[in-house]
């Protein structure tokens, strides 16, 4: 029959079933909502932030969880491959900060409709509002998808490309973790990540929407530094957000699980300390008779001084000529080591993407087959990899979707065991 059927149209699926398409397969495409792609309209507020221009090889560089897993798939499929993709598509694009690559239009439904007008010139078919139910295996390989109508629907393979939990008002309800279960494919646990970080003092609800650029961010276990990083970061009613925080809720989630930890932000890394403190002389020179709760608006966010006053102990009325050098030191701490605890992290509702999933031990890494079950194939956020912001989590989408597609086709044309 050489037929292949691809469960989800967001951008693993999407680009899987193009793959399997223009290997010579029957491709069709099932999407329970009403159009492809939701996930892919939201990201990056909208513009898609669609893969990174990084050399190819610093890509598993910024893969968090088993980067080693995509080796063999980066290979035949990484972000130039992407870029060239789009651009065969038609689809221009331009390099901003971070090397982050986007549509020069600046819409990401131009990602989408480039995606989906190439998977209908390979010759894919869509079903739309089409929710599967369950995965038939019989003799030990995949046989069809049960639909929530009850119809099914056979083919000679099958790529699940479902996502994860992540943003569940675009649909990504975790269907595929269910499947992958009752068939005995083993699932790591899930937690959300790229996402925002519940912090314990309410100092942060009371400097809410403050964004602050070039600050450095350290994150400590007990005495151990586990994160350190430099960048932006905003504050939120519930705690902190921001690039930099997105990236450290990647790196300490699952420590999160069991234990908070502390978090100190330097709001000016670029000034040692004594560099800092000839700073804050200099300020205090032209505002010797105001209070000190008014002669820090040079040095800092409106926002934050009552913040960092608070934990200077030094009283808000003194005057300045009155502050002595321990105390002045004491406020140069602060502001080196402005400390928040966190507590937990956002949910998936808030989260880029999920962290976890199908375990790589089950899947064959070089053609994104399910060990346990010949004939189906699983490509995306329903994997357990995921990276940090900057397009590298698309990057997987592609170079995973492109590689099940690929071999699904092979499959289902009999030229694979």
């Amino acid at each position: 029959m050489n037929t292949v059927l691809v469960i989800g149209a967001g951008a693993a699926g999407m680009m899987a079933a193009y793959a399997a398409a223009q290997a010579g397969a029957s491709v069709l495409c099932v999407e329970k909502n009403e159009k492809c792609g939701r996930k892919i309209y939201i990201s990056g507020k909208g513009r898609c932030n669609l893969t990174n221009a990084c050399a190819p090889d610093e890509l598993a560089g910024n893969v968090v969880s088993n980067p080693k897993f995509l080796y063999s798939t980066f290979s035949k499929f990484n972000n130039e491959s992407a870029i060239r993709f789009f651009h065969e598509q038609g689809l221009a694009t331009k390099v901003e900060r971070g090397n982050r690559v986007f549509p020069v239009s600046d819409h990401a439904s131009d990602v989408i409709r480039t995606l989906e007008t190439a998977c209908r010139k390979a010759g894919v078919r869509f079903r739309m509002n089409t929710e599967v139910r369950d995965i038939l295996v019989a003799g030990g390989r995949f046989k069809a998808a049960v639909l929530d109508d009850g119809q099914t629907l056979a083919a000679d393979a099958c790529v699940i490309a479902t996502g994860g939990l992540s943003y569940p008002t675009t649909g990504s309800s975790g269907d595929g973790f269910g499947w992958a279960r009752k068939l005995g494919v083993a699932v790591t646990d899930l937690r959300p990540s790229l996402v925002g970080l519940r912090v314990k003092e309410d100092c942060c609800a009371r400097m809410e929407g403050l964004s602050l650029k070039n600050v450095e961010v350290r994150i400590l276990d007990g005495g151990k530094e586990v994160f350190r990083e430099f960048g932006e970061m905003l504050f939120t009613r519930r705690g902190v957000s921001g690039p930099v925080i997105l990236t450290a809720s990647a790196r300490i989630g699952k420590r999160l699980e069991t234990r908070e930890l502390k978090m100190f932000i330097d709001l000016k890394p670029a000034l040692d300390e004594k560099k800092l403190d000839e700073r804050i002389l200099r300020d205090f020179e032209g505002e010797k008779n105001r209070d000190f709760a008014n002669s820090l608006g040079k040095l800092l966010p409106v926002k934050m001084i009552p913040e960092v006053i608070g934990l200077s102990d030094i009283a808000p009325q003194t005057k300045v000529h009155e502050i002595r050098r321990g105390q002045r030191l004491q406020l140069i701490q602060v502001i080196k080591n402005f400390p928040l605890t966190i507590t937990g992290s956002g949910d998936f509702s808030e989260a880029v993407v999920t962290q976890g999933g199908v375990s790589v031990r089950e899947i064959d890494p070089s053609a994104m087959r399910v060990k346990k079950v010949p004939g189906l194939f699983m490509a995306g956020e329903i994997l357990d990899v995921d990276a940090l912001t900057g397009g590298f989590n698309f990057t997987i989408a592609w170079s995973t979707g492109y590689t099940a597609g690929i071999n699904a086709a092979k499959y289902a044309a009999g030229n694979e065991d």
